[in-house]
């Protein structure tokens, strides 16, 4: 009989439960389990963030040559993660980067979307201040090969909702449960300054009559598997590695080239083309660049 345990141990191993010891990690304030999975939670000042625990594992990273949208740069490889991660719940939200940097860079204003205009270098900054507010705390970038595999939740399609049909530009009706994207993002938008999305400057729109639009407050649209919300959508977000091509070998918990001039972006936006809001999309910017359509999500490795 023991015998026969301990043949099964290392299988048990292999994908251990983050909170194994009863215990949650020291850095957080509150944890709990439900049908997404296991959660922490951090608190700085008044503003509670949300991290879901994404297990190791393996997945197929990228897109196959039939997918509606690919760009192609996307070429399918497998891909191991070793070590799982903590990562924010939703995208980092306008009052948890003033709360470490006392400013609000973003264009569309409010507590709960998600900050704008911030670089590479201005999320980085911001890391490190969390990371003197919170103790025990190593927030990060989530490498692109983390934020896709979190993205994807376990599915294999082109978005966890499924594969697109892209009927237009900005017309993909699967989207519209989960993704603030170009098609809907101006449906009864809420605040004054919203981009001008009328007439030919945004075409073939899934609500055409929409006018305005903008960021949309984290946390509205159907979240994945594994309880993410906006992975797709609402903002573009930065990741930690410089942007490179993909080789058809199989990687193990790869973090990109070793040197380069721009960094990936990942997820789409709220001004995004239905092409671009897909799992495997991958853009890449000059780490100081900032736009009103691209944030972060902090990441946390494992302890």
């Amino acid at each position: 009989m023991r015998a026969g345990f301990l043949g099964w141990l290392p299988m048990i191993l292999t994908r251990p439960h983050p909170l194994d010891q009863g215990l949650p990690p020291k850095w957080a304030s509150g944890w709990g389990e439900d049908q997404y999975g296991v959660f922490v939670v951090i608190v700085v000042g008044a503003v509670e963030q949300r991290l879901r625990w994404i297990p190791p594992g393996e997945f197929s990273m990228g897109s196959s040559r039939g997918e509606a949208g690919r760009h192609t740069d996307e070429i399918k490889h497998q891909v191991t993660l070793t070590r799982g991660l903590w990562l924010g719940d939703t995208p980092c939200t306008q009052a948890l980067w003033q709360e470490i940097t006392g400013k609000n860079p973003s264009h569309f204003q409010s507590d709960q979307r998600p900050v704008e205009q911030v670089s590479w270098e201005d999320a980085k900054g911001f890391l490190g201040g969390l990371k003197g507010r919170v103790k025990g705390l190593s927030p990060r970038l989530p490498t692109e090969a983390e934020w896709e595999y979190a993205c994807r939740a376990e599915t294999k399609r082109a978005t966890y909702a499924g594969d697109l049909e892209i009927l237009g530009q900005h017309n993909a009706p699967l989207l519209d449960p989960i993704a603030w994207y170009g098609g809907n993002s101006g449906v009864d938008f809420d605040l004054d300054n919203g981009a001008d999305i009328s007439g030919s400057l945004w075409k073939e729109k899934q609500y055409p009559e929409a006018t305005r639009a903008g960021t949309r407050i984290v946390g509205q649209k159907a979240p994945n598997p594994w309880g993410l919300y906006d992975m797709l959508g609402n903002v573009l977000e930065w990741c930690e590695d410089y942007y490179g091509p993909y080789s058809k070998k199989a990687k193990t918990d790869p973090t990109g080239p070793k040197e380069g001039t721009r960094r990936v972006i990942r997820g789409g936006s709220w001004d995004g083309g239905a092409s671009f809001v897909r799992a495997a999309f991958r853009f890449h910017w000059v780490p100081s660049l900032r736009l009103y359509d691209l944030g972060f999500r902090l990441a946390q490795g494992q302890d």
